[in-house]
């Protein structure tokens, strides 16, 4: 099928898939899905979750981010709250990626948040 009607035919996550990827693409970031242990990225994709856990006895805060290719993990150590890093925004991240338990994670990243348009 081509054009029109395959586009039709998608499911809501195929759909929200292609444009989180193209903006990856259009952000200059990798993607998610093909970044490997060791390597420092530029990823881009939207926060899915945010979590406030301890690690060794301090607080940290987890962003879970999806860019339609797949899943990494921002870690901030000590933190409790950033302002902005919070569900459905997007944001820029720069950093090593770690794979502990099979998990790609940044570790206290760089990063950018897209600024939210008031119309959206």
């Amino acid at each position: 099928m081509g054009g029109w009607l395959s586009s039709m035919m998608r499911t809501r996550e195929q759909q929200e898939a292609i444009e989180l990827t193209d903006q990856v693409v259009a952000s200059g970031a990798e993607a998610i899905g093909e970044c490997r242990r060791g390597e420092r990225v530029h990823v881009c994709g939207t926060i899915r979750s945010v979590t406030l856990r301890p690690r060794a006895n301090a607080p940290t805060l987890e962003a879970e981010i999806y860019d339609g290719t797949g899943h990494l993990t921002l870690v901030w150590l000590g933190r409790r709250r950033l302002s902005g890093v919070e569900v459905g925004r997007t944001i820029q991240a720069v950093g090593r990626v770690t794979c502990p338990d099979g998990q790609a994670m940044i570790f206290n990243p760089d990063y950018d948040l897209r600024i939210v348009d008031a119309h959206e």
